[in-house]
């Protein structure tokens, strides 16, 4: 008899990092194979506006959820229950209370994070006080090595297992770099992927283009991704305006399927100026090594465990547009340098990042921790 899982974990919509793999998961044969699953969404958002904040019908979806997942506990009996949680903020409260019961119905739980922050809260009287009961008695999955220090004044180094994200392989690549600079235009085009939210390196990466033209450099960087309360397309403009970059610098809303990917094969460079304090590991970047693109990003968060400084890309301090300036200009001319940097880029994605991989990874963790 298959050991059973109750997994307790987001999925879209809204579409965000964590809901997309926990689609993954959902959908999963190798996982599903291996284990007699059961699920539940834990996501009470509505959509990416919603999240964070807090009202009426909120509380009374999560009294719903809580029931549900008491009665789902208690028939399907799991040998784990996995669940993934927010490491602070309001919705930090709800997951404790659902961690809590599950532990008080005597369940071994695993967390897996797709988020952070515990470290920037731990000092805090209350926040110490409920992580360290959050933490007792339970084992962690994090993204990546470097995402430890987030946990560690909890959680034992051996209660931690570390599973790289992977996102499902091309159904039909572009070509890879090298072919990118034989555009007609001859103007090399940078991209960035992600929704509109200032954390997200938006303004540094305009103040990075403006010192390019200033230079008298040619290039085109696309925006693709949707509008936020921060930022939507007219404030956007405006800044563009502002950096006298009109032309150069281009938003086309969300795309998804060929449209999305149609960018990612005119792009030469990626780039992902991030400082989101929730950064954790942006699917993004992996979706930019899949096609052979060299990135360039922060330090954020488990960033360092997706890009090779100096071998598959950049990492810039946050907040520095001259920095990472200077990383767009090098790239923009050394063609080489720019395809050999995405060729390695692409190896290290189908050595680490794949779905496979990830699936894999996945089962011998969870089958590590079952309770027979």
């Amino acid at each position: 008899m298959k050991p059973k899982i109750l997994f307790i974990m987001h999925m879209p919509p809204p579409v965000h990092g964590a809901a997309m793999v926990g689609q993954y998961i959902h959908d999963s044969k190798l996982i599903n194979r291996e284990f007699d699953c059961h699920y539940i969404n834990l996501t009470t958002a509505k959509n990416l506006q919603d999240i964070g904040k807090v009202g009426m019908r909120k509380l009374l979806d999560f009294f719903k959820l809580l029931k549900k997942i008491r009665h789902e506990v208690k028939v399907v009996k799991p040998q784990l229950v996995y669940v993934t949680p927010n490491a602070c903020g309001g919705a930090f409260y709800k997951d404790f209370v659902v961690v809590q019961m599950i532990k008080a119905m005597g369940y071994r739980v695993v967390a897996h994070y797709h988020n952070k922050g515990v470290a920037t809260h731990q000092n805090r009287w209350l926040a110490n006080a409920l992580y360290k009961r959050f933490f007792k008695g339970i084992k962690v999955i994090l993204l990546s090595e470097c995402l430890y220090d987030d946990v560690r004044k909890y959680v034992d180094r051996r209660d931690v297992f570390v599973c790289a994200n992977g996102i499902p392989a091309l159904q039909v690549c572009c070509s890879d770099s090298m072919l990118r600079s034989a555009l007609e235009d001859d103007i090399h085009h940078f991209l960035f992927l992600s929704n509109l939210l200032i954390s997200k390196g938006i303004v540094v990466l305009l103040d990075a283009l403006q010192i390019l033209k200033d230079k008298g450099h040619r290039f085109v960087c696309d925006f693709v991704g949707g509008e936020t309360v921060e930022m939507d397309a007219h404030m956007f403009a405006e800044e563009v305006a502002k950096r006298g970059l009109e032309g150069m610098a281009v938003y086309h809303g969300r795309k998804y399927g060929k449209d999305k990917e149609a960018f990612f094969c005119s792009a030469d460079v990626f780039v992902f100026p991030t400082f989101y304090h929730n950064e954790c590991f942006p699917l993004v970047l992996l979706e930019a090594m899949e096609h052979g693109l060299p990135c360039i990003s922060t330090t954020e968060g488990g960033i360092p465990g997706i890009i090779e400084d100096g071998q598959t890309g950049y990492l810039v301090p946050k907040h520095d547009a001259q920095a990472l300036a200077e990383k767009m200009q090098i790239l923009l001319f050394d063609t080489d340098l720019r395809c050999n940097m995405g060729k390695n880029g692409r190896d290290k994605f189908e050595r680490e990042f794949t779905l496979e991989v990830f699936e894999k990874r996945m089962v011998e963790i969870l089958s590590n921790n079952v309770k027979y």
